[in-house]
């Protein structure tokens, strides 16, 4: 089965999905942005995004469409063979959710792993050198 690797702060895990969902909040706006992405044998690939309003740096771009109260669309981006995410306390945490389950990443490794790595998993996942 497909699989996402989570790694950072010296631990990794594997997380049996096809896709998952990535969402913060906006520092400046406060509001919420969501990202859809599917893992494909070609890499990781981001199927939609959403913004609840648009601001500062997060306007929605043309061919958005307003869905339940969010600007909705799909990226025009190739595959990424990585993710890498940047975490401050200032700034919140991510949210992942992905095999019936949404946690922050403090959660799903440690409050103080930075930077935190997403990639396709086919085996086992190890913890980069950070």
């Amino acid at each position: 089965m497909t699989g996402l690797c989570l790694a950072g702060g010296g631990a990794a895990i594997k997380i049996a999905t096809a896709g998952f969902v990535l969402s913060w909040v906006h520092t400046i706006e406060h509001t919420r942005w969501s990202e859809r992405w599917e893992i494909r044998p070609e890499g990781l690939v981001v199927a939609e995004a959403a913004i609840e309003t648009s601001g500062a740096g997060m306007d929605p771009p043309d061919g958005a469409r307003l869905e339940d109260g969010r600007y909705v669309w799909t990226p025009s981006v190739p595959p990424i063979s990585e993710l890498v995410l940047r975490r401050a306390p200032e700034a919140g945490d991510w949210t992942l959710c992905a095999a019936g389950a949404c946690r922050t990443i403090a959660a799903w490794l440690t409050a103080d792993a930075d930077p935190v790595r997403l990639s396709p998993a086919d085996g086992a996942c190890a913890p980069p050198p950070d």
